[in-house]
């Protein structure tokens, strides 16, 4: 898992009652805390997400037209 996902996960383990620091999390995690703090955020996709995002095709309809 990379550094980041483990980060985001542990962010969202504690939910909106108990609140971490973005700070405190990203420099356990070894990650920047703005990049962090965007993703938590959902202003910020990963690389993958933005990838998929910008295809003219989604995978379904990649699969659906391979040649046999």
């Amino acid at each position: 898992m990379q550094p980041i996902q483990a980060a985001i996960e542990e962010m969202e383990a504690h939910g909106e009652e108990e609140q971490l620091s973005c700070t405190e999390v990203a420099e356990k995690h070894n990650v920047s805390r703005y990049t962090l703090a965007r993703r938590c955020k959902g202003i910020q996709a990963s690389v993958q997400a933005k990838a998929i995002n910008q295809q003219r095709l989604n995978p379904q309809q990649e699969q659906d037209h391979k040649l046999p």
